[in-house]
């Protein structure tokens, strides 16, 4: 049996969120831009879960727009928050997923953007002071990750935000990793990311809520949906998914992030026991309950995947978005790891649910990397 731990790349569709999507997909299937009986009833499930998910996020429901995903959001937040407001200053940091460091670089080659990647200390922690020095008078956004997805390092969302505003920078806040672990509601943020298919919703659901006060210039123009921030036709059964799902997290998520984190440290602690030179990656305390990242020098960490996966477990080597590149991790770089080591990474991500023992696990890693290491 194979034990699945790469929930940071996806998570299976929870039961509730399928039952809840499932009458829209058939029987309530008109467009919510119809205006007869059943245009309208999918309307209504639109504004139910555009209210939902404000809720969870502390926002207003007319700031919410369903999205295809992650990066979908990333991209509409960036461009759309930067393009509104006329400045042309953009600060980000070099440890972001790929959709944000893409569309960062597209602004400074296509619309002669400033960009400034703020540094991080070796951990992956941005300072909010250190975030201060480099803001201007014509800095148009803060883009920011809440949790990196290859570390799992925590940011400070809400320092960093009282910081942004002290200059009057809006602050998008990518919270794909962090949705279902840590609270998104009360950090100051101006925009927010998430992915549905990392919260037990379907792939191709995002959600990406914007401040209305904000100026925001739109990737899909047409029709005018979604308060003309995103034109199209709304996929009325992905948003009630997302909705449902994020739902379900966020009242787990206490109870959750407590229990898991508990058996991440024992798993930590025993592979770092067992493996020599096998080193922790981001932050030791300050991480994601469900992630644990190693490198392990000496070793090629995809063969150590396989190694893995001949023992019935799945993790990855980093993001799954940068899968199959030979180029070392962006993120383990930025960090200080020299780009041998970082070659060498690999990450487990856990399940919410999870409750046993991952000592099995730990056991598994130390005789994958013994394996790669005596064929050396």
């Amino acid at each position: 049996m194979t034990l699945y731990l790469d929930n940071a790349a996806t998570t299976p569709v929870r039961p509730e969120v399928l039952e809840a999507m499932a009458s829209y997909l058939t029987r309530f299937f008109g467009n919510p831009s119809s205006h007869h009986e059943v245009g309208e009833a999918a309307a209504s499930a639109l504004d139910d879960a555009r209210a939902r998910v404000a809720r969870v996020l502390g926002m207003r429901a007319g700031d919410v727009v369903f999205t295809s995903g992650g990066t979908e959001s990333n991209n509409a937040a960036i461009k759309g928050l930067v393009l509104g407001s006329g400045k042309r200053h953009l600060v980000t940091t070099a440890i972001e997923h790929e959709s944000v460091l893409a569309s960062a670089d597209y602004l400074a080659r296509l619309h002669a953007v400033d960009l400034t990647h703020v540094p991080v200390d070796a951990a992956g922690v941005l300072d909010p002071q250190t975030l201060a020095a480099v803001l201007r008078d014509d800095t148009a956004l803060v883009s920011i990750g809440y949790a990196n997805n290859e570390t799992g390092t925590i940011q400070d969302a809400a320092a960093l935000a009282a910081v942004a505003h002290e200059r009057g920078v809006p602050l998008h806040l990518d919270a794909v990793q962090a949705a279902g672990w840590l609270p998104l509601a009360g950090l100051g943020a101006d925009a927010i990311t998430v992915a549905g298919h990392k919260i037990g919703a379907p792939k191709g659901t995002g959600i990406l809520a914007v401040r209305g006060r904000l100026p925001f210039e739109p990737l899909l123009h047409g029709g005018g949906q979604e308060r003309g921030r995103r034109s199209g036709t709304p996929d009325v059964a992905g948003a009630v998914a997302i909705a449902r799902a994020l739902e379900l997290a966020d009242a787990e998520r206490v109870d959750e992030a407590a229990r898991v984190s508990a058996l991440r440290d024992a798993f930590i602690a025993r592979v770092l026991a067992l493996v020599p030179g096998a080193r922790l990656t981001g932050h030791p305390t300050r991480r994601l309950p469900g992630t644990a990242s190693f490198v392990f020098p000496g070793t090629n960490g995809e063969t150590v995947l396989l190694e893995l996966e001949r023992r019935g477990i799945v993790s990855s080597s980093g993001s799954a978005c940068a899968a199959g590149s030979d180029e070392a991790s962006h993120v383990l770089l930025a960090l200080g790891v020299a780009p041998d080591d970082a070659r060498t990474a690999v990450r487990f991500t856990l399940p919410h649910g999870l409750t046993a023992s991952l000592d099995p696990v730990a056991d598994a890693v130390a005789e994958a990397v013994s394996a790669v290491g005596s064929r050396g």
